[in-house]
């Protein structure tokens, strides 16, 4: 089933758009005026990848830095944990490295893409 999701222009090059259609939430992916469709959420923790960054045709996700080719789905590196400069209290300290040891047993999987195609001014999806 052909879904219409947005119009071109739309969205700003390097931007990014939530939709959801057909009961699915898919992020559509400006990469210089060539759009792409990709489910939402991270193959590795199911993070919102809309609030990511998007660079070129990479996505990285906001949660752990795993990103993702849009062109693909595929996932281009594993977690990478977050840098803090200063010291936490003990308590923190320990969670935190605990943290970081479960993160390097969590799978990384690939995510769905999904067709786009643009009739006219409108950008459509296929779904199911």
């Amino acid at each position: 089933m052909l879904v219409k999701l947005a119009e071109v222009g739309e969205i700003a090059p390097g931007g990014m758009k939530l939709v959801e259609a057909g009961g699915e939430e898919i992020v559509l992916c400006n990469c210089g005026g060539k759009y792409f469709a990709l489910a939402r959420r991270c193959g590795h923790m199911n993070s919102p990848l809309e609030m990511g960054s998007l660079d070129g045709t990479i996505l990285t996700c906001p949660m752990h830095h795993v990103q993702f080719n849009v062109t693909t789905g595929e996932a281009l590196n594993y977690p990478i944990p977050g840098y803090i400069d200063e010291p936490l209290p003990d308590k923190w300290a320990k969670h935190m490295s605990y943290l970081v040891m479960l993160m390097q047993h969590i799978t990384v999987c690939d995510i769905r893409t999904l067709p786009v195609t643009i009739q006219g001014t409108s950008i459509h999806v296929a779904i199911g």
